[in-house]
């Protein structure tokens, strides 16, 4: 009888161990890569019957995120498991966030194997800038070993060399580098910002990511030039290019998402976030580092509401108190002389763009702080503008313009666009008239010109002549593109010039549509200078060509803002019916529809009614999707 108890003691016991085996609980997962900062993974629940994912969600309070119904899991075997339901969230329909912007809800999927080692979570490849988790661990707390190329070398900081004097010289700058760690189906393509102190301006460049992580693009500059490579989730990454010369970069996607996420922030890091070789190869390491407190932009607009209902004079005294704490952060930094020099212009030059906008960030400040209510912003921001006195910022403040070194601050562009036709007044107060800010003073208003789709003037040629030799060939190759852009645009179709006609504001809108009734309009408000209207309208191309027999119209309205000879010659690549109102009529549809800013898209019924308002680009699939709820009406 002994005997019989023993084994059935045992027996029930093997029972408890395997159920507690198959009943298994992974606390706050390490991942390798994710595409999003919005949701992560705390917990992971598998069982005999299902796998739960619990996740945790961070996003604006009182928006919404979305878990798409055909959600799946694919384990390191490559096996699929679809998503089955929702606790606390229901797929496909809209979840808000609380006012916290905190929320949890849990997601339930297949039981997986017991050989399963890792799962990768995907709302698919259909879904536009979808949640996709990779890599989650389920057996152990340590990653995959990170494999480095041999190229992506850690460089010693020279703690003896000043900031160079950057190279000026016309030519082409090629990036190429990895993005370790890739997955296919990872947002793409990434874009290139380069600071461009002789333009005046920045270029954004987008760059495709080929299936293995790999990419690579050349990049006309004119001297060495700071440049910034945003990415979805991650933080900017600094580096710098010059004119014949290789930037290499292999980019740590791992320890991006391990500084982003809420449960392995505090581990320990996995490498450099970027590995960088060429041009000013270690500056670029030390500024990529975590270096909290020596970005007076972000301390100041992180606060922006503490600024509200102050004057001019208390605002310039608290941005000068801030920038001088920053520095002392800067000076406390155990980083190399050049990289302190790097960011002590960066904070200088931000001081003074912070300054320059002082009516405008207490407006903010004003409205932010629900002091001010919005129709009323004009108005505040006008009476405060003529408040700040002309030697708010001392011309001495600006000497730094002048030194070819500060040209390698990406601040710098922002400041010597606005300040550039004050050349005269500075060259009064330094004392010359001679160095690098003179000839990029000289040089931007030949650029933007020609960026206006303006060709250079016999005078404007005559001034080009007395340019350095870098900037007059970047302008001559700037002219020249945009002649032979001109030529081809008289080749092209698809678009149509429309005048408004004599018309009162009232009937205006009315009689814009009344050409195309019985048609489905997609209204565009758009400006030549907004670049999200440009890159909206690209994103649109094909959708365009897949919607062609759906019988609907693309009108695109803009006002005197947007100068006429760009217009021109921009919009022969815009397909679509154009109009080009004036100050007054762009006015009168802008508080008739409520155009807070640009783009506002508007889709309007075969009767005329607006069935569709959307301030900003809401995307291709989700244009494309009310589009066609209207044309199936």
């Amino acid at each position: 009888m002994k005997r019989l108890n023993l084994l059935l003691s045992s027996l029930l016991l093997c029972i408890c161990c395997t159920i507690q085996a198959k009943n298994k609980v992974i606390e706050q997962p390490p991942f390798i890569v994710s595409s999003t900062t919005s949701i992560e993974v705390s917990k992971v629940e598998i069982s005999d019957t299902a796998t739960i994912l619990h996740i945790y969600a961070k996003y604006r309070p009182k928006n919404w995120i979305k878990i798409a119904a055909g959600s799946y899991l694919k384990d390191n075997n490559g096996e699929t498991y679809p998503l089955r339901s929702g606790i606390g969230i229901t797929p496909d329909k809209e979840f808000w966030m609380p006012e916290s912007g905190e929320a949890e809800f849990q997601l339930v999927f297949p039981p997986l194997p017991d050989s399963v080692t890792s799962v990768d979570f995907t709302e698919g490849a259909d879904i536009e800038n979808g949640f996709s988790i990779w890599g989650i661990q389920l057996k152990g707390k340590n990653l995959p070993k990170l494999i480095l190329p041999k190229e992506a070398v850690v460089h010693k900081a020279d703690m003896k060399a000043e900031l160079p004097e950057p190279v000026v010289g016309y030519g082409k700058a090629v990036l190429k580098g990895k993005l370790l760690d890739f997955y296919p189906g990872m947002p793409s393509p990434i874009t290139l910002v380069a600071w461009e102190s002789a333009k005046g301006d920045l270029s954004e460049i987008l760059i495709d990511i080929q299936s293995d992580g790999s990419f690579s693009k050349e990049v006309p500059l004119t001297s060495s030039t700071p440049c910034t490579i945003y990415m979805s989730g991650s933080s900017p990454l600094q580096i710098f290019m010059e004119p014949g010369q290789t930037t290499e970069v292999y980019i740590n996607l791992r320890e991006i998402s391990r500084r982003n996420s809420k449960f392995h922030k505090e581990g320990k890091p996995y490498g450099e976030i970027i590995y960088v070789n060429g041009p000013l190869a270690a500056i670029a390491q030390e500024l990529n580092r975590d270096m909290p407190d020596t970005n007076i932009q972000q301390k100041v607009y992180k606060n922006i509401k503490e600024f509200a209902g102050i004057g001019i004079d208390a605002y310039k005294e608290r941005i000068v108190k801030i920038s001088e704490e920053v520095q002392a952060e800067i000076d406390k930094l155990s980083c190399s002389p050049a990289t302190r020099q790097l960011l002590t212009n960066n904070n200088k030059l931000s001081t003074i763009g912070l300054l320059r906008s002082a009516a405008n960030s207490l407006t903010s400040a004003a409205i932010e702080a629900n002091q001010l209510k919005r129709e009323e912003a004009q108005k505040y921001f006008q009476e405060l503008a003529r408040q700040v006195p002309d030697d708010y910022i001392p011309n001495a403040d600006f000497a730094l313009l002048n030194i070819p070194q500060t040209t390698l601050s990406s601040q710098y562009v922002n400041v010597i666009a606005v300040y550039y036709s004050r050349s005269e007044d500075f060259a009064k107060a330094w004392g010359t008239d001679s160095g690098i800010f003179f000839d990029i003073a000289r040089t931007i208003p030949l650029y933007r010109g020609i960026k206006d789709f303006t060709p250079l003037t016999e005078e404007q040629k005559a001034t080009l002549a007395t340019l350095p030799t870098a900037y007059r060939n970047m302008v001559i190759a700037a002219n020249d593109d945009l002649l032979a852009r001109i030529e081809a645009n008289k080749k092209k179709t698809g678009f149509t010039v429309n005048e408004a006609g004599e018309v009162s504001d009232e009937d205006l809108f009315a009689s814009i549509i009344s050409k195309f009734s019985g048609k489905v309009l997609l209204v565009d408000f758009w400006a030549t200078w907004c670049g999200p209207c440009r890159m909206a309208n690209k994103e649109m191309v094909p959708m365009k060509e897949e919607l062609k027999d759906k019988d609907i119209v693309y009108l695109y309205i803009t006002g005197e803002t947007s100068p006429l000879k760009t217009w021109e010659n921009m919009i022969p690549d815009i397909h679509g019916e154009h109009y080009r109102v004036t100050a007054a009529q762009w006015n009168y549809l802008g508080k008739s529809f409520n155009i807070s800013g640009v783009p506002t898209y508007l889709i309007i019924d075969r009767e005329g009614n607006v069935k569709y308002r959307q301030v900003g680009f809401p995307g291709v699939n989700t244009m494309k999707e009310e589009l066609l709820k209207v044309a199936a009406k």
